[in-house]
């Protein structure tokens, strides 16, 4: 995660095309490292919530009904990990929390166009992987 973190700032600093002052420079570097691990933190925060949250429950009397339940789970589980990270925090901040697009946005810091997005890639793997059609 580091150095990815490092190369996403050093690749962000080199697109800026700016000046080279070792001093200003170096500030900047450091100050760019920690905004994007401050971020970073923030995201799995939300994720690492949303995750704890679910509360997948279900009664019944059938064994094979029940059976079927959990390997649906199951799969369900295995398909949100498998999820990339920004897709599945879009994910499930929309189902969860039942915040809106707009508000998604505004929590990661992204374009409503770029939650619609994630949302619209996190529905695609999950019905494929669910064998839902």
């Amino acid at each position: 995660m580091a150095t990815d973190l490092a190369q996403d700032v050093f690749l962000k600093l080199w697109q800026k095309e700016l000046d080279f002052t070792e001093s200003h420079t170096k500030s900047l570097l450091y100050k760019m490292a920690s905004d994007a691990f401050v971020s970073h933190y923030r995201k799995t925060q939300v994720a690492h919530k949303h995750e704890n949250s679910l509360d997948l429950s279900y009664e019944t009397n059938d064994p094979q009904q029940e059976l079927q339940y959990k390997e649906l789970k199951n799969q369900y589980e295995n398909a949100l990990i498998e999820l990339p990270e920004g897709q599945r925090i879009v994910f499930l901040m929309s189902r969860t929390e039942e915040l809106t697009y707009k508000e998604i946005a505004e929590r990661l810091g992204l374009s409503v166009k770029a939650v619609e997005k994630r949302m619209s890639l996190a529905l695609k793997e999950l019905k494929k992987k669910l064998n839902v059609r």
